[in-house]
């Protein structure tokens, strides 16, 4: 039986990566020094931006358009054992919402360049952060506890 629908996304934006194909994507997100890739927002969401070059880091919240969203388990790769997929981080899921802490490189407008990203060419945007500990720390030197 279907899981009842009570909420709505919109999409701000597309990602843009070199993985064309779920196998190439990196694990986990682990490409500090991996490729360059491009967030693009909406052109009327740019001003939403304004103050983001501050952060060092920003956490990318992506819709994985491509996944299955029918697993209740799974066995993670080389593991051999099933588990609940609410105890894994793999991208198939009820409500496949991916998350990376990736290093911003620079702005372009309504652009964002970035390190870091483990999705495919395409993915749609779901939201943008600053990362929680590059905001606590900037909050702390300016007194803003």
């Amino acid at each position: 039986m279907p899981l009842p629908t009570d909420v709505g996304l919109t999409f701000i934006g597309t990602i843009h990566t070199p993985f064309t194909a779920r196998g190439m994507c990196p694990r986990q997100g682990d490409v500090e020094d991996g490729p360059e890739c491009r967030i693009v927002l909406l052109p009327e969401l740019e001003p939403a931006l304004d103050g983001i070059e501050r952060f060092e880091r920003i956490e990318v919240l992506y819709w994985l358009h491509l996944a299955r969203r029918d697993l209740l388990t799974q066995s993670p790769k080389g593991d051999g054992a099933a588990r609940g997929t609410f105890s894994l981080r793999s991208p198939l899921r009820p409500n496949p919402i991916g998350t990376s802490s990736v290093r911003l490189l620079r702005r372009d407008g309504a652009t964002l360049l970035v390190r870091g990203l483990d999705c495919l060419d395409g993915t749609p945007l779901v939201d943008l952060k600053p990362d929680r500990c590059s905001y606590a720390v900037q909050a702390r030197a300016k007194g803003q506890d």
